[in-house]
């Protein structure tokens, strides 16, 4: 018996969210008495790691046609593993890969699925998700002998206090790839928004693009990732990459300072999850100071230098 968990690779390196999914695989194993193994397709630098993050082993297959992801081969190879292993739960971060692929390895394993969980279950194998945007919270019951779920970013604190992991190199039979990949386009050299802990975003509040820098200073200071409002990302001020909200990208940071950004409904449901919400918009009764956890009513190209001023000072005395 064991937990198996997909560590997604890019690049030969593993991200925040192969790092957590790991930790809640090696809690999930630890509650269920049995091991955590950790599945990596494709380069991988040093897959041992992640032994530090729980895994008991580590089960690598290097083919190079791993590097770019197809839902078939992943789900086809990930099925293959959980049945070798006689696997109880298979574990994938919800990252877009693990939301292609985690029905595929459903089906593939007559086993229930429970998408974006956000907690470790309980003694009855029952799972909790937010749902309506995070508004509401939903339990599932699973009773398949199987289970698969995806872990929404950000769910747990984890640490890295283990010892590098023993690997095991294998080779699974796929099937060959339907997709031709003629290009990639990757964002290198910033925390994806999904993995990140501290946002700093704007809207058009901020009247001009040219204006952004105050907001990437502030950033800079936090150690944080940048994000826009849509109407900024849809008139070319900042990269679509950045548009958080119902229609870009959910996140769930344990800060989200929002400065110039009225908080309509759409962009509510894609950061109402952030544990710790600021505003700062000169408009009063714009409708984000009902979501805000602190608010502060100002000119935000007076307040945002401020801000950042006081944290440089913050930073230098401690």
């Amino acid at each position: 018996m064991a937990v198996l968990v997909l560590a997604e690779s890019i690049k030969g390196n593993f991200k925040k969210t192969a790092q957590e999914a790991v930790y809640y695989a090696s809690k999930l194993a630890a509650q269920k008495g049995s091991d955590c193994v950790a599945l990596v397709l494709g380069s991988c630098d040093n897959p041992a790691q992640l032994g530090q993050f729980g895994a008991s082993k580590v089960m690598h297959d290097s083919n190079g046609a791993f590097d770019h992801v197809d839902s078939q081969q992943y789900a086809t190879a990930i099925a293959s593993q959980a049945k070798a292993l006689g696997a109880t739960h298979v574990v994938l971060a919800s990252t877009s890969t693990g939301k292609s692929i985690v029905g595929r390895v459903g089906v593939k394993l007559d086993a229930g699925v429970v998408s974006s969980v956000n907690a470790l279950p309980s003694d009855d194998n029952t799972f909790s998700k937010g749902v309506f945007s995070g508004k509401a919270t939903v339990y599932n019951k699973v009773t398949s002998d199987i289970t698969v779920v995806s872990l929404m970013g950000n769910s747990m604190q984890f640490s890295a206090n283990g010892s590098d992991a023993a690997v095991e190199q294998v080779s699974i039979d796929v099937p060959p790839s339907k997709i031709v990949v003629k290009e990639q386009k990757t964002v290198d050299g910033i925390v994806p928004l999904p993995e990140a802990e501290l946002v700093v975003s704007a809207g058009r509040g901020m009247k001009a693009p040219e204006n952004w820098g105050i907001i990437e200073e502030l950033a800079d200071v936090l150690g944080a990732t940048t994000a826009c409002s849509r109407p900024v990302a849809d008139i070319g001020w900042r990269p679509h990459h950045e548009h958080v909200g119902q229609t870009g990208v959910a996140i769930r940071p344990n800060l989200y300072i929002a400065a110039g950004i009225s908080g309509a409904i759409q962009h509510l449901a894609g950061v109402n999850s952030s544990k710790v919400i600021v505003v700062i918009n000169k408009d009063a009764e714009a409708p984000f100071f009902k979501a805000a956890d602190y608010g502060v009513v100002g000119d935000l190209f007076e307040v945002v230098p401020k801000l950042t001023e006081a944290l440089k000072k913050f930073k230098q005395s401690n």
